[in-house]
């Protein structure tokens, strides 16, 4: 089993010769310039198309959404708590207001009561072990 060698170390060396040299594609031929869409008459181009009409007929008019809920109130007022303190303290900063330090520290136990309250008020299980999210 004896190789040709001559033949291989010629071939490793035609790759050799040619490493780095690009092949040149041939030229496109140019393309002919695009000939402009004559102008339609205009009683043609004042038409909608039928796609475009509109027919009251066949529009869906979606029911109107029903009322937002109402939280309870002992979470609407942790809400605001979450919510509400930091952007009483926000204005303050950035208008350059001050504020008595009690206030200031009232806000700050308001957001982490509020805070506190929401988490503890969590379901601490899913509604359904088997749920897989799909609700039609």
């Amino acid at each position: 089993m004896q190789r040709e060698q001559p033949d291989e170390d010629a071939a490793w060396q035609a790759i050799v010769d040619n490493y780095g040299e690009r092949v040149l594609e041939p030229e496109a031929e140019p393309t002919p310039e695009p000939t402009p869409e004559p102008e339609l008459p205009a009683r043609l181009r004042d038409e909608e198309p039928d796609e475009l009409r509109y027919d009251a007929e066949e529009s869906f008019v979606p029911p109107a959404p029903p009322p937002l809920p109402r939280p309870a109130p002992d979470r609407l007022l942790a809400w605001v708590g979450v919510f509400g303190s930091p952007a009483v303290l926000l204005f303050f900063v950035v208008t350059g207001l001050g504020m008595p330090q009690l206030i200031g520290w009232a806000l700050v136990g308001a957001f982490l009561v509020g805070f506190g309250y929401l988490v503890m008020r969590m379901p601490s299980d899913p509604p359904d072990p088997w749920d897989d999210g799909a609700v039609l």
